[in-house]
């Protein structure tokens, strides 16, 4: 798992290349096996591998989305929020696990900030996106996932540049 963890960095250029219908089949399995607070499950899944669609997603908040048009998918991350007043803890554990699976398998990634954001029309990215792929309520967006075979090549974090300093035992401000 740390060879994952240490491997994982945001990808933001990909191959123009589909992924594989065994690896999108295996993505949605660590989705669905993800982990929600009292097992509620509140989150559900849009799977976009359509070119025009993920053009349009690509434009959902103001300017940093955009490199989702070159991906070969976007997970939508949506959950009910009626369902968990959690859902937002919820959705960004399947978030994180999505990025960790796909970087098992070999895909680059990159997580795409909806909810809280906007779009250039001054609504919130959310509330388009939702109109977009026909979400209804209490449906909320957390984030877009982009996914692809990696065109760019950036090294893996390094263990001596980890922030030891930011663990304390037992109390703030204390060392092991």
């Amino acid at each position: 798992m740390l060879d994952v963890l240490f491997k994982r960095r945001s990808i933001r250029k990909y191959q123009d290349k589909p992924i594989e219908s065994g690896k999108i089949k295996e993505l949605i399995k660590a989705l669905l096996l993800s982990p929600s607070s009292r097992d509620k499950k509140p989150w559900e899944f849009i799977v976009v591998d359509d070119r025009e669609l993920l053009k349009k997603l690509a434009t959902s908040k103001t300017g940093s989305a955009t490199f989702l048009s070159g991906a070969a998918l976007g997970i939508v991350i949506i959950a009910d929020s009626q369902k968990s007043d959690v859902w937002v803890e919820d959705s960004s554990i399947a978030s994180i696990i999505l990025q960790l699976m796909g970087e098992s398998i070999g895909l680059g990634s990159c997580w795409i900030q909806i909810r809280e954001r906007w779009h250039d029309s001054g609504q919130r990215a959310g509330d388009y996106i939702k109109t977009l792929l026909n979400i209804p309520e209490p449906y909320q967006v957390e984030s877009i996932i982009a996914m692809g075979y990696p065109a760019e090549n950036k090294p893996p974090h390094n263990e001596s540049q980890l922030p030891y300093d930011k663990v304390h035992f037992n109390t703030f401000g204390k060392d092991a």
